[in-house]
């Protein structure tokens, strides 16, 4: 296996990492009270079906990654190689109002997972951070993205809050809630 910088050519061969989410668990986010007396419980359960989703790179990201790939924006990206495969990418982008580095993307082919690939490219990314002297690496996940959130909760990341309007008027009756994830530096 290779670790390398991401190259603007590496973005066509994106799409042959099967970067589809297998899960039997999702984290259960229950919201009570309103206003300043909020309160929020999250907890694993079980999906009453396994959860395959696939998840294709959005445009947005696929354009920051060609930003960084290229020098134009301040970031990180890294692609892992594997018998000349691409089997691995993480792309994150430096945030200077926040004073952090937000990861965009990180996908692992789904024959190489549980390998530690993602977790070297994050230690990557988290050295990275420590040496601009950021803050902190952000993270999002969805609720139902359950492998996501055990990964970053593994490396040390801390569940920091919540969006239940990211992706819709009703993430937290969908269970699709984006869940933000801090690890802090220093």
């Amino acid at each position: 296996m290779n670790i390398r910088p991401t190259q603007p050519a590496d973005l066509d061969r994106f799409r042959d990492i099967d970067a589809a989410v297998d899960s039997g668990q999702y984290l259960h986010v229950v919201r009570s009270g309103e206003g300043l007396e909020l309160s929020v419980k999250v907890q694993p359960r079980d999906l009453r079906e396994r959860l395959v989703q696939q998840y294709p790179l959005a445009e947005d990201v696929r354009f920051s990654i060609r930003q960084i790939a290229a020098g134009i924006d301040e970031g990180l990206a890294l692609v892992t190689e594997h018998e000349d495969n691409l089997v691995a990418a993480m792309t994150a982008q430096r945030d200077h109002a926040a004073g952090v580095i937000r990861l965009l993307d990180l996908r692992v082919d789904f024959d190489h997972r549980r390998e530690g690939i993602a977790s070297v490219m994050m230690y990557q990314l988290i050295e990275a951070a420590r040496t601009l002297e950021l803050r902190a690496v952000a993270a999002a996940t969805q609720a139902n993205n359950f492998p996501a959130s055990q990964m970053l909760a593994k490396l040390g990341f801390e569940l920091a809050g919540l969006d239940t309007f990211a992706l819709s008027n009703h993430d937290l009756v969908k269970e699709a809630v984006t869940l933000l994830w801090y690890f802090p530096i220093g």
